[in-house]
């Protein structure tokens, strides 16, 4: 069949209008809107109703969506807080890394699947969905607490690293095994562009500063928000690590001044349009049919396993600050997303991972991200009753 623009724009129509229908029901039902979103591919896709087929321009459109989700995310994220907390968020990324793969791997391949198959199982288990767990802390109105910004400081060196074992997995998956040389040489290219946009990126934000306020155009600020958040995701994809790791960092590197720029209603609005694109994209290539026999088991026990490696995993190196505190960093540091996503869909894309494995890491990622945002809502019940108590203590004495 044809694909002609009004092709492409009744198919634009029928996945945003059914991912934004979808997510809504979620909302009301207090669940993520992104598990209605990617629902809604599943039931429109190909292996359901079978109305929307992706194409490579669909494909296109859904990778800049989730380039914005993290660019959103980024800008709720000041560098400060990073450092701040960095010592202990690099403890609970470094845990919250090795407790998931080692688990996920070991299950897979005492299942008897192929160990590339297995690595990738793992390596979709290490990575915390950094959008998602921003989205909840923010909808709690907890980012300011400490354990708030550990859990967002973690989960940023956490995609980092996860980058690094997709590198390792890439490699293993060529045929050619691992070139230790060019991993090498990625590593140390991540952890400087790391250290670049932590420390450096937003000196030079406040630099230019009085220059960009002095520009002609309406939304200056914006407009070179944007610009950086596209050539440091192009930067990121160029050393091999992923787009939405530079888009993060083009996020964080603007977001001490985002809200004197108004920065963030006009990329939410940017994000609330181009992301439902990419979780509808996700559904769409998951067929429910799978999940029979020993893949719904299989889908169960990593499921299981997911929980249980973030949460004993990344509250270990919190243990010290107490067990509330454990708790929270560990169950805010247990949704998979984004991340856990794309690493499913890279090894699907180069035939590495077969349809079942790509189901098991689909429902993972739901049950993960489904659990999250109550047990957080529970567990900062304490944190979320006192600035509201004293916002009533103010009114009074006014």
């Amino acid at each position: 069949m044809p694909h002609g623009p009004d092709q492409l724009l009744l198919e634009l129509l029928i996945i945003f209008v059914s991912a934004k229908v979808v997510g809504e029901i979620f909302e009301r039902l207090t669940l993520p809107a992104v598990l209605g979103e990617i629902l809604a591919g599943v039931v429109a896709g190909p292996f359901a109703l079978g109305w929307i087929h992706p194409t490579e321009t669909l494909h296109s459109i859904a990778e800049i969506g989730v380039i914005f989700v993290l660019f959103h995310a980024g800008l709720e994220t000041s560098p400060g807080d990073l450092i701040r907390v960095g010592r202990q968020a690099l403890l609970v990324a470094i845990a919250g890394i090795v407790f998931p793969f080692v688990l996920g791997f070991g299950y897979m391949k005492l299942q008897g699947d192929a160990t590339t198959e297995a690595i990738f199982v793992g390596a979709a288990m290490v990575a915390t969905s950094v959008g998602i767990t921003a989205r909840v802390l923010s909808d709690l109105g907890v980012m300011a607490a400490q354990t708030a910004k550990i859990i967002l400081g973690a989960a940023v060196f956490d995609d980092i690293l996860g980058m690094v074992l997709l590198a390792i997995v890439a490699g293993l998956a060529t045929g050619g095994g691992l070139e230790w040389v060019h991993l090498g040489v990625l590593t140390v290219e991540a952890a400087a562009f790391a250290l670049f946009m932590i420390f450096v990126a937003p000196r030079i934000v406040h630099r230019i500063k009085p220059r960009v306020e002095k520009l002609s155009s309406h939304h200056a600020p914006l407009i070179l928000a944007l610009a950086i958040c596209l050539l440091l995701s192009w930067a990121a994809a160029k050393i091999g690590m992923a787009a939405i790791i530079g888009a993060f960092f083009a996020g964080m590197m603007f977001a001490d001044y985002a809200p004197q720029w108004n920065l963030m209603p006009r990329v939410t609005g940017i994000t609330e349009f181009l992301a439902p694109f990419f979780f509808f994209t996700i559904g769409s290539r998951l067929d429910l049919r799978l999940f029979t026999g020993d893949v719904l088991v299989a889908a169960l026990v990593i499921s299981i396993l997911a929980i249980i490696s973030k949460v004993v995993g990344c509250g270990l190196p919190m243990l010290k600050e107490g067990w509330g505190n454990a708790l929270r960093v560990g169950v805010g540091m247990m949704p998979r997303g984004e991340v856990a996503l794309i690493v499913a869909l890279v090894g699907l894309n180069a035939q590495i991972v077969t349809q079942s494995t790509y189901a098991i890491v689909i429902l993972m990622t739901a049950v993960t991200t489904v659990l999250a945002p109550p047990l957080l809502r529970i567990l900062y019940r304490d944190q979320m009753a006192a600035p509201a108590q004293a916002s009533t203590e103010t009114s009074a004495q006014v």
